[in-house]
């Protein structure tokens, strides 16, 4: 398959016309989103989002998280309680999704047939004007299934390329995870997966949440909860920062913060530093740079240092829990 490649210096000037009809054609697009970028297609094409999980190998009851570019096309599948407008209006457009009850016309493939649905206002203007122009966008993160999220145009050529129509160049991510899904159809909303907002800041919004144990679950009630995520090809193991000195200068790729770099590994040419821990924000946006990076490097296995728990460190802990299942 050809794929265009659309480069968009200057989002309010260059034509997204041309991803707009390959969406309404039924076709794929990959697009940029202040989170990771976005593989989308229009969300009331069944055919067109069935392709979704084709492309990527997505389990099918792995649902879907619904792009608007306004509030208004929130009305077009689902229902908001009244209460919650106040809070939705105030963090939206930006980096987090909410779980609603779904209108009945929402097709079961975006779904997975639950009787509910995540939707997300981003904040990207590609993004915006996506929904505008085409319609609602269902889309899942632009990677092969459980590989690292693409934060940069070219992680999604290298995974997909030749497999869709059209990428979308939008540079690099500025948050770098995934947003942050709070279920709002419960009584006290529920925290399905941590993200930029992070859970002390949803308690300062809604005055009570909860986080949500996905072991619990028997099958996934949004994207991240159930399946592998993130990981690299070669072996991946969580180390305590005091346990790093034990690698340095070994047949192992180390990943870990400024911090620890100055203070365990500091004559160590095995390390590729993530980012700081006085700055949280810049771990984020290099976290999966960095997991992509374990396989391009010379090395057959890689340890990543242990986060503090708390704020968005929790978000990108997260993320790291999951790209070293099973390797501790």
């Amino acid at each position: 398959m050809e794929t265009l490649i659309l480069k968009l210096e200057d989002f309010y000037k260059d034509d997204i016309s041309l991803a707009c009809e390959i969406l309404k054609t039924g076709g794929l697009v990959a697009f940029p989103t202040e989170t990771v970028y976005g593989l989308g297609a229009l969300a009331f094409l069944p055919e067109a989002v069935k392709k979704i999980f084709a492309v990527k190998g997505r389990p099918a009851d792995n649902p879907l998280i619904v792009h608007v570019g306004s509030f208004e096309q929130f009305e077009k599948v689902c229902y908001v309680e009244e209460k919650y407008w106040p809070v939705v209006k105030k963090v939206l457009p930006g980096p987090i999704t909410f779980v609603f009850r779904k209108r009945p016309n929402v097709p079961y493939e975006v779904t997975g047939g639950l009787d509910t649905i995540g939707v997300r206002y981003p904040a990207h203007p590609v993004a915006q004007r996506l929904a505008l122009c085409a319609g609602l966008i269902a889309a899942p993160s632009a990677n092969l299934s459980g590989k690292p999220s693409p934060t940069t145009f070219e992680a999604v050529y290298e995974d997909l390329f030749g497999k869709i129509e059209c990428i979308i160049d939008g540079g690099e991510s500025a948050f770098g995870i995934e947003s942050t899904i709070v279920d709002l159809t419960g009584e006290i909303p529920l925290v399905l997966r941590p993200g930029p907002i992070t859970v002390e800041e949803l308690e300062e919004l809604f005055g009570k949440v909860k986080v949500f144990n996905p072991e619990e679950a028997s099958r996934p009630l949004s994207p991240g909860m159930k399946y592998r995520h993130y990981a690299p090809d070669k072996p991946l193991r969580l180390v305590l920062p005091e346990e790093l000195p034990h690698f340095s200068n070994t047949n192992v790729l180390v990943l870990c913060t400024e911090e620890s770099r100055e203070k365990y590994l500091k004559q160590a040419s095995n390390v590729h530093v993530i980012g700081s821990l006085e700055r949280p924000y810049t771990i984020a946006q290099n976290l999966y740079k960095s997991l992509r990076y374990v396989d391009k490097s010379p090395y057959p296995s890689a340890v990543i240092e242990k986060l503090p728990e708390y704020g968005i460190f929790f978000s990108i802990m997260n993320r790291i829990k999951k790209a070293a299942r099973g390797e501790r």
